[in-house]
């Protein structure tokens, strides 16, 4: 199995520019023989609040008709973040787009102080895949701050704990300490995927990480690059490989 986590800088309101950028990262992921390529959190647009109903997305929505294309093609399920539009509620989510056309949507349970302001969370879009007999279970940023979330992940039996945040530099310690101590305690493997370039006005982190589920960092990115970190699991065995874009 070969999981990869993209690392992106978000140019702010520019979907075109971000989805350009996706594709890009995807068609690397496929060239290293990725089975699925999780992005940050609201990848597609970058990080917002105040702007996110102008550009929410719909599950239906045709701007996500190439990432249908290259999952189908390319045997890659991609994981995309946007801000979604189910009825009448807007939610923190990202789509789930597998290699048989199918688009699954994941909604952000635990909202960060203020995002209730814009968005709503729900526990009604909490879809599973498996991947070689492997669950994998999904998170967006503030899910990871709340215990009950990887709780809930391990209840479900997961195996892989795929987390799209948006962290800044002072946050970052605190994700990497949580996400360490989730890993080795639900004995989960924890993918986490962040943006490295700024997004709504601040800075972001980097430091795409996995952890292995003893609790071990098997491999990172900087705090400041595009690209990818690819992991590979042979026999049970993790390792990492970086891919700068």
């Amino acid at each position: 199995m070969i999981l990869a986590a993209a690392q992106t800088k978000p140019t702010r309101g520019d979907i075109d520019a971000n989805l350009l950028d996706h594709y890009q990262l995807i068609e690397l992921a496929v060239q290293n023989k990725a089975q699925l390529i999780a992005f940050p959190e609201m990848s597609i647009t970058g990080y917002e609040r105040e702007n996110a109903q102008q550009l929410a997305f719909k599950k239906d929505d045709a701007r996500l008709d190439k990432l249908k294309k290259l999952a189908v093609e390319n045997n890659i399920v991609i994981i995309a973040g946007a801000p979604i539009q189910i009825e009448s509620e807007l939610f923190i989510g990202e789509f789930i787009i597998s290699p048989d056309n199918s688009v699954a949507v994941y909604t952000k349970q635990f909202l960060h102080e203020g995002e209730d302001e814009f968005f709503q969370s729900s526990f009604d879009y909490n879809p599973m895949l498996t991947i070689e007999n492997k669950k994998i279970s999904f998170a967006i940023c503030a899910d990871i701050d709340n215990p009950l979330h990887p709780e809930n992940a391990c209840k479900l039996a997961t195996d892989i704990y795929i987390a799209s945040i948006f962290f800044t530099p002072n946050g970052i310690p605190n994700a990497y300490r949580d996400l360490q101590t989730y890993a080795a305690k639900h004995k989960m493997n924890i993918l986490m995927s962040n943006f490295s370039g700024e997004s709504w006005g601040y800075p972001s982190a980097g430091q795409s990480a996995f952890w292995n589920n003893k609790g071990e960092l098997v491999g990172q990115l900087n705090d400041s690059d595009s690209g990818l970190l690819l992991v590979e699991n042979q026999n049970d065995n993790w390792s990492s490989k970086i891919i700068k874009k």
